[in-house]
């Protein structure tokens, strides 16, 4: 009975966003209320603690208010360079220059959805590749709805290695394990993880030229530029590395291909009616993009934002003197001796996002209109957000300290010998309740390792299945729904991201669980 009272919150978030189509804002206040009836009356919270059950609600209350706050510090300033990008003409800038490396906008399109969103989470993380990426391929032609799941799916192949291996060091922090035995435990479950979510956005990317359809080949090519270098690292080198240079060398590696392919297609001597057909087309597309370029903007100036922003998240995670001095102050808070949390300001993505905003509009020569006018709309977009983000994060919060979260997980536990098959479910469930996969390992790793201990199984791989499944649950987190939609104008209709993005996660899921019960 405790399981299913534990697990109620949850349902009531998938039955109200998908089933009933409601707002992540009504959903989660209503998940919010029945999450803290259940944990004062059935899982005693605020009686066996060392704090009352006012000072339990005030607290929860105080820490989802604190972490909606910290989204919006990478919400805010994301949607404040995507106005300015499309205000100044960058983003034109850009889909012209990506149509001259290639004329078909689908490849063009992977270097976005995969190769850039990969970058972004390699270096920044905590959610920063979604919120800049959906819009910017909304104005590359993709509906909204399809490029929020082609951004979330697309970033979510880097995540265990995120903000250069955060989330795998905060295992490593818990558990006596040799860093490449874990980086390497991970590496395989995440080809797997990697493969579905290629196809995914190959998918999806096939909508732009219905015509041609998706670009399978090309797809193919940048999964084996990505995922070669990205095994390399996690085999031999460690966690920090995979995702960030894995994305730099994948990208290189398949521009360097694109040219290579379209240069021997220059010299063919003729092309079939159908090939023809479907070239002329998207050549027609690399022209109309190419002629929507207003200010003859070169291709540095208008990638300013997203340069300067790679360039401060490598030397404040990779120059250990920038780094300790970025870490050196923090500010921190902290309620009734239990309640707390902190940010270091220079470290945080959010800050770094505003000074490539501002870098940005210095590049650009923005006017005064242009930079006030994207900061006036950034600003008005990322309010709503923050109700929604704050109800489901009191729901996540109120799980976790009333203990239905390590209710929900002990359950899973007792399975016994098949509880390989479901060791990632647990790290995608503490991703969809934290809304990073970070917490979910800190959450989790413990467990994992006690329980694969205790059922005579193998540590190391449920480790890595925790890992993976942590990197899934960003794809169906909540948080990460709420504040991608929010980009693109979706506010509101966050179930329908949510339904879309399921089912590439399930079977994600599924398949790591099949990995699992054979590795451990």
């Amino acid at each position: 009975m405790d399981t299913l009272l534990a697990a109620l919150p949850i349902i009531v978030v998938l039955v109200l966003m998908i089933g009933l189509k409601w707002s992540a804002i009504w959903a989660g206040a209503t998940a919010a209320a029945v999450a803290l009836l259940i944990a004062l009356f059935s899982f005693d919270f605020g009686t066996a603690t060392d704090f009352g059950a006012g000072e339990g609600v005030t607290g929860v209350l105080a820490s989802a208010a604190w972490t909606a706050l910290t989204v919006m510090l990478i919400i805010g300033p994301a949607l404040g360079v995507h106005h300015l990008q499309q205000r100044t003409g960058a983003t034109a800038a850009i889909e012209a220059g990506l149509a001259r490396i290639t004329p078909d906008p689908r490849v063009a399109a992977l270097l976005i959805a995969w190769f850039f969103t990969l970058l972004i989470e390699g270096a920044a993380g905590f959610g920063t590749p979604v919120a800049l990426a959906a819009p910017f391929l909304v104005a590359a032609g993709f509906k909204p709805l399809t490029a929020v799941v082609a951004a979330m799916a697309g970033h979510a192949s880097a995540v265990p290695f995120a903000a250069v291996g955060t989330p795998t060091l905060a295992q490593l922090a818990i558990v006596d394990v040799d860093p490449l035995d874990l980086s390497s435990a991970i590496a395989p479950f995440m080809l797997v993880v990697g493969a579905v979510l290629a196809f995914t956005v190959a998918k999806i990317v096939g909508t732009l030229v219905p015509t041609a359809g998706p670009p399978w080949k090309w797809m193919a090519v940048a999964y084996v530029a990505f995922f070669g270098p990205y095994l390399l690292l996690a085999l031999f080198v460690g966690p920090e590395l995979p995702s960030l240079l894995g994305s730099i060398v994948g990208a290189g590696i398949f521009i360097a291909v694109v040219r290579l392919v379209l240069a021997r297609r220059a010299r063919a001597q003729a092309l079939t009616a159908p090939e023809q057909a479907a070239e002329e087309e998207v050549l027609h597309a690399a022209d109309e993009a190419e002629a929507t370029e207003a200010h003859h903007m070169g291709m540095l100036a208008a990638t300013a934002p997203y340069a300067v922003l790679v360039v401060l998240v490598m030397l404040t995670r990779l120059v250990p003197p920038i780094k300790e001095a970025s870490q050196a102050w923090e500010v921190r808070w902290s309620l009734f001796d239990h309640f707390g949390d902190g940010i270091q300001p220079l470290y945080h993505p959010g800050p770094l996002l505003l000074v490539a905003f501002l870098a940005g509009a210095v590049w650009q020569r923005a006017t005064r209109q242009e930079v006030a006018g994207a900061f006036v709309v950034a600003t008005r977009q990322v309010l709503p957000v923050f109700v929604a983000l704050l109800a489901m994060v009191t729901v996540a919060y109120t799980m976790s300290e009333s203990g239905m979260t390590n209710q929900l997980a002990v359950a899973a536990a007792g399975t016994g010998a098949v509880w390989p098959l479901l060791s990632p479910f647990v790290g995608a469930l503490g991703t969809f309740m934290t809304g990073s996969a970070t917490s979910s390992n800190i959450l989790f790793t413990d467990f994992q390792n006690s329980t694969a201990i205790e059922a005579g199984l193998e540590p190391v791989p449920l480790l890595g299945s925790q890992a993976a499944g942590a990197a899934v649950g960003n794809i169906i987190c909540p948080h990460n729904v709420i504040a991608a939609a929010a980009t693109v104008g979706l506010a509101g209709r966050e179930g329908e991201v949510l339904k879309r993005a399921l089912p590439p996660a399930a079977i994600c899921l599924v398949l790591v669980g099949g990995m699992a019960l054979l590795f451990a």
